[in-house]
């Protein structure tokens, strides 16, 4: 049998999501090999948001398109809000920590003190942060996992934000200081979910992706989240987050079911003043997506269709933020 060829970004984190694919198609049966394709996000350490929309993805879909690799894996957070027509979105599996962690030699987010310097290039991460009122300086910075932790350790930057499902995949979260509660930091849209896209046309590898991947829970959970992002079509400078949980809940008839519970953050203004927009709902699970659309709209309704950080809504958001 034929290795099902795993397209993957080259970097450590990206190899190490696309082995957990790899390992459980294993598992299924199914022989699979990982082949790494170099993105544009990879080779400029110029900041995201200069680099335009899918850094981290048109690469590899272009390869996956030309028959290059069979099977594309991404953090989901990094795909563009529009679906290329080429692909399908064949498995999300099970999500990994939603949450953002803290890295700050020892010390808790409510430990650092007035000016002390916390490194992101996240814009909703900066809106958070200074919503805080803890008088942070935040400060932008670029890189992999193990780059960022090293500026900290270096003392470029007194802590640095990074998503917690990145250190679980390498193995480093006990360089996490604090896992930040989403009450204070709230994730953004599809963080530590996976995105395992095929061609179109490979139907009968879709279905088996699907059977062996796929987690009904994450992907109604990430498609809410999403749908926020793709009715606002906003800007990639926006400070947009967004987390879902599914919920156990009671029908009209006294009868279990599970919903989802949806909340959100959008930043507006000058990011250094902290001003946040916030709106949570609950629907059903089948109807994930108009759950998110309907968020979307109450955002715009609040004031959300001002500029933010100079950008305004109207054009993609996604592919903006590394974990």
């Amino acid at each position: 049998m034929t290795a099902v060829r795993i397209g993957t970004r080259p970097s450590n984190l990206a190899m190490t999501q696309a082995g957990t694919v790899a390992d459980r198609l294993h598992a299924a049966g199914i022989e699979a090999e990982l082949v790494p394709v170099s993105t544009t996000g990879d080779r400029s350490m110029a900041p995201i948001t200069t680099l335009g929309t899918g850094v981290f993805v048109s690469a590899l879909r272009d390869a996956l398109a030309a028959g290059e690799v069979d099977v594309a894996v991404h953090s989901y957070k990094d795909l563009p809000s529009a679906p290329d027509p080429r692909l399908v979105l064949a498995a999300v599996p099970v999500r990994e920590d939603p949450r953002d962690a803290l890295v700050a030699g020892g010390r808790v987010l409510g430990e650092l003190g007035r000016g002390m310097r916390v490194g992101t290039g996240s814009p909703r991460r900066t809106a958070q942060l200074y919503a805080l009122g803890l008088g942070l300086e935040v400060v932008p910075i670029r890189g992999n996992v193990e780059t960022r932790i090293g500026k900290v350790h270096s003392g470029e930057v007194d802590a640095v934000v990074v998503a917690a499902a990145g250190l679980r995949r390498l193995g480093r979260i006990d360089d996490a200081d604090e896992l930040l509660d989403p009450l204070q930091m709230l994730p953004a849209p599809a963080q530590g979910a996976l995105a395992v896209e095929c061609r179109g046309t490979d139907t009968d590898l879709a279905r088996d992706l699907k059977a062996a991947l796929d987690d009904p829970v994450s992907r109604a959970a990430v498609t809410a989240e999403r749908a926020v992002l793709a009715t606002l079509e906003a800007g990639c400078e926006l400070p947009i987050a967004a987390h879902a949980d599914v919920v156990s809940d009671l029908d009209d008839d006294g009868r279990a079911i599970d919903r989802i519970s949806l909340r959100t953050v959008l930043g507006i203004g000058d990011l250094t003043e902290g001003a946040l927009l916030r709106a949570s709902a609950t629907g059903e699970m089948d109807a994930a997506e108009k759950l998110g659309a309907a968020l979307a709209h109450e955002l715009l309704d609040m004031g959300g269709e001002r500029s933010v950080g100079g950008t305004s809504i109207g054009t993609d958001v996604s592919g903006v933020e590394q974990q």
